[in-house]
């Protein structure tokens, strides 16, 4: 086993030494090495196989930008899938194998691709297995072609099990966050901080200092070393109770309000942390971008930026015959590193020339091929030169690191002067870029723009001296390259294996546009978001499309814009604990009478109650007789509830329902309908004015938290006029309905002295009374279309309700029963019987949208064509012809009974039972012009069972209502 560790030098720890494996051998590395370091200090030459060709990959950099080294981790707990080498710290526990290579990393079968230049090119697989053809039948892609592509292209392996790993979210408000803690972080975080300011920093690094950890050039910094300098500024802030400076901590996602979303990694799992800040300066730094050029993935290709990092943070000597390639003036830097770790360069390619080619065996470089330009700028191949070389150390300039930026609608633009992409306005107030990250790359002028952004005076910046010239002069990273091969081998993406080649495809199939680009080839669709590769592929596209690379831009980024654990977005609410689990204060009741439970939201309800020996059906239908013929009693604690107060409560309700509120008297309920602005059905449910300036509203169970949202969203942005104040009070109030011809005389056993006859409390309305020794709520109201009350008392008293109805007479009816009975009626279910598609007029209810008033949310929707057009669905009612069948949910209706593709589907089903009291089978079906086909027969299909049906209205039972107001 060899080694390229240097005797001497670099800023780990030799007296700590560490053990770990990668691919099942053992290796060993020291205390401030990374994953990368390591590989790379016991001369690991391939670190990976490539995503589509399965090309030999070696590590590209030491930094955020690596594309290569996506490994499964394991660090004592649970593995991890696609962690990046330079990212991960060396620990005495850690195991990593490559994501991809068959039967081993050194073999992989699948290189046989990479010389078939078919399967690499962009659009292949959607123009060979998608489509009409024996091999192209509609179930071969998911069947055969899906499962055999993943498994040859390989995107690391998912973990099972429980993750044993402990993660938490922590909540900070600051006055000032800073990103990043290079030279520039940190000169921004001390300035505000002298100025009185609670400061926030966040460095992804293991230590505070950034490029100063890496840099071969001297710099001093207030007459300190730079790193020396960081350190020190870094305890001061760490050690103040006032600030919070964390390490191995990446700010992952900018978002509204200027909320800033950060990972933590912590021994034995994470922390996620929740920032809200006044101000926001982002200093994460630049990125190196690697020179695209005929076999530039080759292992030994490494940035230059890589190769400093390499000698002098981490005592590693990458190669020791160097060819430098770079395209801009200013490689001190690099050279200072090579000549300390005692390499000899042999060659440097001239501003006239361009590398054509790498050459190499076993996974190596061994040689690189220089040609100098003719007068167009293209390579002259017949006097090319090959050079003897095992590292190639390129640079195609630095790009301000922009996602952050750009996540949360920042702009950017070409500067040619400074020859990347730099920030151009545009997102939030209180947020800016400082730094390398405003394109400011040498220490002197990261440190002076960081300080004065902080608030600070150019007379108590800190001096700075040395520390080099920076990139001057940055070209493009897309070097001149002959045509047909050479260009299928020059990468742009390495992850993704998206070559110069494709990009052409690309634009001349059409996709000239940089996002649809994107699409065609993958190329920044990686788990590195394009870090490597963005640039480069706007280059290429330029290139090919004969446009300006500022025409073309970049692509658009969304967080995470770094891979984050799913177990660290979880944090503490994983296994039964993931989704919250609610349960009414009747559950305990429910649980003892043997009650079958379902979910609806959140919330634990029960659907039915089952005799022992007894099925669903039986069940259902025994519970709907008992309510049809007697009474029965089902808990709506569930139901969301929400006060609405204030001045303007009647106006504000009269703009979110479609029908009248602020005529609604005191002590009455109305049913009523609320809309999205787009004109389709959003929620339903009661309203009941308990006074001239307050309302209580209720909502389906599953939909409170969304209605309370919308209402809020109104409240405080388009209607901040109103005087209106919303409360949500579902958990204040316990509820039970009591149903049925003997509704009556059970809430009179269950509240001794309350009139509740026809004519103290008729249909829709409602009373304060006293119940169980505290206030409680009787409403007159019905949705199962029987007589029907319903009681609401203080959440503490729920059981004692619950079982007062219960020992009055009641029988326990569950959710499934009530669907039963309110499809009887015709009465719909939000969500269940609408799918966000829907209007009131589709569903028969125009008698629910006033032309009365004045403006509410979706009217104008209403009145567009296509909301009124001849065809759209509209609800019905189906009667199986043959009573004994109950139709499946989701059977589509069809005009013949012998359907032949392609049928046209005239409609579907949406809510199907078994009826006890019509002792057959029911349902109600959205249909195309449903209401013109009353009468009609059609046929419902569903897994190739056809059903003949009837089409009716919905009314099924008691059409005129007589039993709901008797």
């Amino acid at each position: 086993m060899t080694s390229s560790r240097l005797p001497a030098g670099g800023r780990i720890d030799r007296e700590r030494p560490i053990a770990f494996h990668f691919n099942s051998r053992r290796y060993e590395g020291f205390a401030g090495d990374s994953l990368a370091s390591a590989l790379l200090a016991n001369d690991v030459a391939v670190v990976g196989r490539s995503f589509k060709r399965h090309r030999p990959r070696g590590l590209l950099s030491l930094g955020m930008e690596e594309p290569n080294a996506i490994l499964d981790v394991t660090m004592g707990g649970m593995p991890a899938p696609n962690r990046i080498a330079s990212e991960l710290p060396l620990r005495p526990d850690m195991a990593a194998s490559p994501t991809r290579g068959w039967p081993s990393l050194k073999f992989d079968v699948a290189r046989a691709l990479d010389f078939w230049p078919a399967p690499a090119a962009a659009g292949f697989y959607y123009k060979t297995f998608m489509g009409p053809g024996l091999l192209r039948r509609p179930d071969a892609w998911n069947r055969w072609w899906e499962p055999l592509l993943r498994r040859m292209a390989g995107q690391g392996t998912a973990p099972e099990g429980v993750d044993p790993d402990r993660y938490e979210h922590v909540n900070a408000h600051v006055d000032i966050a800073v990103v990043g803690a290079g030279v520039a972080g940190l000169a921004a975080a001390t300035a505000a901080a002298a100025a009185g300011a609670r400061v926030a920093v966040f460095e992804r690094d293991i230590a505070p200092g950034g490029r100063a950890l890496s840099a071969a050039i001297p710099c001093q910094i207030d007459g300190m070393d730079a790193a020396d300098w960081a350190a020190e500024r870094w305890r001061a802030l760490a050690e103040r109770p006032d600030h919070i400076a964390r390490l191995n901590t990446t700010a992952f996602g900018l978002y509204d309000g200027r909320f800033l979303a950060g990972f933590e990694t912590l021994d034995g799992g994470g922390r996620i942390w929740h920032v809200r800040a006044e101000r926001i300066l982002l200093a994460p730094g630049a990125l190196e971008r690697p020179m695209t050029f005929p076999g530039n993935d080759r292992p030994g290709v490494m940035l230059a930026g890589a190769v400093e990092s390499a000698v002098t943070r981490y005592g590693v000597q990458p190669g020791r015959r160097v060819v430098l390639y770079q395209n801009y003036a200013g490689t001190a830097g690099v050279e200072a590193a090579l000549a300390a770790a005692g390499a000899a360069i042999v060659d440097r390619v001239g501003p006239n020339e361009t590398v054509v080619g790498t050459s190499g065996g076993a996974g190596r470089l061994a040689g690189v091929d220089i040609a100098p330009l003719d007068e167009d700028g293209r390579p002259n191949l017949t006097v090319k030169r090959r050079v003897a070389a095992d590292l190639l150390a390129t640079s195609g300039g630095w790009s301000p690191a922009l996602a952050l930026h750009l996540i949360q609608g920042g702009r950017q633009q070409w500067d040619a002067a400074a020859g990347c992409f730099v920030a151009a306005g545009g997102g939030q107030a209180g947020v800016s870029l400082i730094g390398a990250a405003d394109a400011r790359f040498t220490a002197a002028q990261a440190i002076a723009s960081a300080h004065m952004a902080a608030g600070g005076t150019a007379e108590q910046a800190p001096k700075v001296e040395g520390g080099g010239s920076g990139p001057v002069g940055q070209g493009s990273p897309l070097a001149p390259m002959a045509d047909g091969k050479a260009k299928r081998s020059a990468f742009v993406d390495f992850q993704h294996d998206v070559t110069v080649s494709d990009l052409e495809l690309a634009a001349r199939e059409g996709f000239v546009a940089i996002e649809h680009a994107k699409r065609f080839t993958t190329s920044g669709m990686g788990t590195d978001q394009g870090r490597t590769a963005q640039v480069a592929t706007a280059a290429a596209l330029a290139r090919a499309t004969g446009r300006d690379i500022g025409e073309v831009g970049l692509s658009g980024l969304r967080p995470p814009v770094t891979p984050t654990p799913f177990g660290a977005l979880g944090g503490g609410r994983t296994g039964v604990l993931f989704h919250q689990v609610r349960k009414t204060p009747m559950h305990r009741r429910h649980v003892a009478a043997g009650a079958v439970f379902e979910d609806v939201g959140d919330w634990k309800r029960a659907r039915f109650y089952p005799k022992p020996g007894e099925a669903m059906r039986a069940a259902v239908a025994r519970e709907c007789l008992a309510v049809r013929q007697g009474a029965g009693a089902l808990d709506v604690s569930t139901l969301g509830k929400i006060d609405v107060s204030g001045p303007d409560a009647a106006a504000f309700l009269n703009r979110i329902y479609t029908n009248r509120m602020d005529n609604l008297k005191v002590g009455a309920c109305r049913y009523g309908l609320m809309l999205k602005d787009d004109g389709m059905v959003f929620d339903d449910g009661v309203a009941a004015r308990l006074s001239e300036t307050r309302f209580h509203i209720t909502t389906t169970s599953g939909g409170a938290a969304n209605v309370l949202d919308w209402l809020e969203d109104w409240r405080q942005t388009e209607l901040p006029d109103l005087n209106v104040r919303l409360a949500s009070v579902t958990e204040q109030w316990a509820g039970v309905a009591i149903a049925g011809p003997k509704a009556r005389e059970i809430v009179a056993r269950v509240l001794p002295g309350v009139d509740v006859s026809n004519e103290s409390l008729p249909h829709l309305r409602w009373r304060d009374v006293e119940a169980f020794g505290g206030p409680a709520r009787l409403f007159r109201v019905s949705f199962s279309g029987e007589l029907g009350y319903e009681i609401n008392v203080p959440w503490r008293l729920g059981e004692r309700l619950w079982d007062a109805v219960i020992a009055a007479g009641a029988a326990p009816y569950g959710t499934e029963a009530m669907h039963v009975l309110r499809a009887e009626k015709g009465f719909i279910v939000v969500g269940h019987d609408t799918d966000g598609t829907v209007t009131p007029v589709d569903l028969g209810m125009n008698w629910i949208v006033s032309k009365k008033k004045g403006d509410f949310i979706g009217k104008r929707a209403l009145a567009r064509p296509a909301l009124i057009a001849d065809g759209r669905k509209q609800m019905v009612g189906l009667e199986p012809e043959d009573p004994k069948v109950v139709l499946d949910e989701g059977a589509q209706l069809i005009a013949t009974g012998a359907p032949s593709p392609p049928e046209p589907m005239l409609g579907h089903v949406t809510s199907s039972y078994w009826s006890a009291a019509l002792d057959r089978g029911f349902a109600m079906a959205l249909l195309a012009d449903g209401r013109a086909r009353h009468g009609e027969r059609l046929f419902a299909w569903s897994l190739g069972a056809v059903h003949a049906v009837k089409v009716r209205d919905t009314a099924f039972y008691d059409p005129t209502g007589e039993r709901m107001n008797g």
